[in-house]
């Protein structure tokens, strides 16, 4: 009968239909459903979003402090290292300045030798800022939040070629560059995952790095932290019209905003830190290794002196840097913290951590990159088009802060 009607009489029909079997109640709105609307909302959602990555900022810098200045520093101190330099052996051979390093120094961190200062600051300094951090993802993760930040970012991400879920990567890398590269496999084309993993692999300090500079420069850290975001954009804009490729706009599902769940939040937390402690922590302590080796050896002090006209010239930043650099390409945290023994003025300071954030990735980003650009099918155009871009990043925007020290008459 109804493939006879016209279409008003099905419309009618239809609306009896549904008078006969819809039934109408009034609800009220719940909290999370309010806030869930004012998180997306651009004239609230901003504001809140600013408030969120102030609180992620200021959370991580209190907890990685607290733990350790008032825990692990007198721990280290005031018993590890005593200890060791009374119980072990062979003062004064190669073995023990490598395990230990100087006898004479009254802080783990002044120390460098892998079982003082590499256990220091892969446990002391190192752990709970990562802790804190890699909790704060979680949080975020499983409440829904991300997916609303990615929305609100989408515009400022849009103009450098990405989208807003470019956020994902870039929040993980803040903990560890390793899972933001790896994240970047959910960007939709081959041009964003590439510029992506370029752009985390030289701007964004790992969360390790971030807790060695705010317990020994935290006075800097917000200038480099500036600094390096602005060359984020800065090159970005200009990768998005050098590298070939489309970047498809943001289609995505907004999940509801939830309480996280205790058993989710601590097994995805337990998986990371495990991560950091098997993977990281050994590399810290091989990082410290190597360099005492090269000072053994005598190649410390000859690239020293190779690099010396660039480094004073170009940077302007000490030859002493060198070990640094070395130690960035097995830990940028390890880096920075070569770099705090080093007697230099406050630019130099800002200028070689900036140095040693963008002139390398370390070695396990550096192997993520591999696999990625394998996985992309593109492993030596992923991985050369990096390093081209590493290298006249590191020449080109180190050199222009160099350039900006002088003009302000502070380098």
């Amino acid at each position: 009968m109804s493939r006879d009607l016209d279409p008003a009489e099905r419309w009618d029909l239809v609306d009896a239909v549904v008078e006969e079997t819809v039934e109408y109640s009034e609800t009220r709105s719940t909290m999370p459903e309010i806030l869930g609307k004012l998180t997306i909302d651009p004239w609230t959602g901003l504001p809140f979003a600013v408030a969120v990555l102030y609180g992620i900022w200021s959370f991580f810098g209190a907890v990685a402090g607290f733990f350790t200045d008032g825990y692990f520093v007198p721990l280290f101190d005031e018993y590890w290292l005593p200890y060791l330099q009374e119980v072990f052996p062979w003062e004064g051979s190669w073995l023990y300045f490598i395990l230990v390093g100087d006898p004479t120094a009254t802080t783990s961190f002044e120390a460098f030798g892998m079982l003082t200062s590499g256990l220091f600051v892969a446990i002391g300094v190192v752990l709970p800022a990562i802790l804190a951090l890699y909790l704060l993802i979680v949080i975020l993760e499983d409440s829904g939040y991300m997916a609303r930040l990615a929305v609100l970012l989408d515009t400022l991400f849009h103009k450098i070629g990405l989208h807003g879920y470019s956020i994902v990567p870039m929040v993980l890398s803040f903990g560890c560059n390793v899972p933001g590269v790896a994240a970047t496999r959910n960007l939709e084309s081959e041009k964003q995952r590439f510029m992506m993993m370029t752009l985390l692999s030289v701007f964004i300090p790992c969360g390790a790095q971030l807790g060695i500079m705010l317990a020994l420069i935290p006075q800097y850290t917000g200038y480099i932290l500036l600094y390096l975001l602005l060359g984020f954009f800065v090159v970005g804009a200009v990768l998005n019209r050098v590298v070939p490729g489309s970047s498809p706009e943001l289609i995505t599902d907004i999940p509801p905003l939830r309480e996280p769940q205790y058993g989710n939040v601590s097994t995805k937390l337990w998986l990371r830190v495990r991560g950091f402690l098997t993977t990281a922590v050994p590399f810290v302590l091989l990082g410290v290794g190597l360099i005492n080796v090269l000072y053994l050896g005598g190649a410390i002090q000859w690239l020293a002196t190779t690099l010396e006209p660039i480094l004073t010239g170009w940077f302007g930043v000490p030859k002493e840097t060198v070990p640094a650099l070395i130690a960035g390409f097995l830990r940028k945290d390890l880096a920075v913290a070569q770099l705090a023994n080093i007697g230099m003025t406050p630019f130099q300071t800002v200028m070689s951590v900036v140095m040693v954030s963008i002139y390398f990735p370390c070695v396990a980003t550096f192997a993520m990159l591999l696999k990625e650009g394998r996985k992309a099918g593109g492993m030596a155009r992923t991985l050369g088009g990096a390093l081209a871009v590493l290298a006249v990043t590191l020449f080109v925007w180190g050199g222009l802060l160099h350039l900006i020290g002088k003009v302000l008459g502070v380098a």
